[in-house]
């Protein structure tokens, strides 16, 4: 189903993305994730299954440091929550797995230069999908479910939805 979700954006306006049970994950994490969890929050990017590039805010992620290439392997969706200075990095999983290990390096690679600390999310249609990824997702890391959205599991680590520095 084609959506027209809300998302913050420079001109306050909105981002149309494809039909499909992915797009609707994405459109789920722009709306009722972001809400709850980095309320306020602007869109940096929502990738999308029509177009890889559905909404690419430019202008943030360079004020943020960042410079993406177009090759660059970006997760579904980047949120800037200015509250906190946190970058979050959301991967959205219908078919594709999880922030693992390996994931987690490729993100910290490509968002390495930015200035805001980097929080990585894993966002599933239903927890019945989670439990099929749940040894795979990785430490300090952060876990949600569209059909629970009002939950956050935290995997491990000093800290509750937030960065991890180098110092901890």
């Amino acid at each position: 189903m084609a959506g027209n979700y809300p998302a913050r954006t420079p001109k306050r306006g909105s981002t149309e993305l494809s039909p499909g049970e992915h797009s609707e994950l994405i459109g789920a994490i722009i709306v009722d994730f972001a809400q709850r969890f980095a309320p306020g929050s602007e869109l940096g990017y929502a990738g999308d299954t029509g177009e890889k590039w559905g909404y690419f805010n430019e202008v943030l992620l360079r004020a943020l440091g960042v410079t993406v290439e177009a090759h660059g392997k970006m997760p579904d969706v980047v949120l800037y929550f200015a509250e906190k200075n946190w970058l979050l990095l959301v991967e959205a999983v219908t078919s594709h797995g999880p922030v693992d290990a390996k994931r987690h390096g490729e993100l910290a690679t490509l968002f390495a230069s930015s200035s805001a600390p980097l929080v990585y999310v894993t966002a599933f249609p239903s927890r019945a999908l989670m439990s099929r990824y749940l040894g795979e997702i990785a430490w300090e890391t952060e876990a949600w479910a569209a059909d629970a959205p009002s939950h956050l599991i935290h995997f491990n680590g000093s800290r509750f939805l937030g960065p991890y520095t180098s110092g901890g």
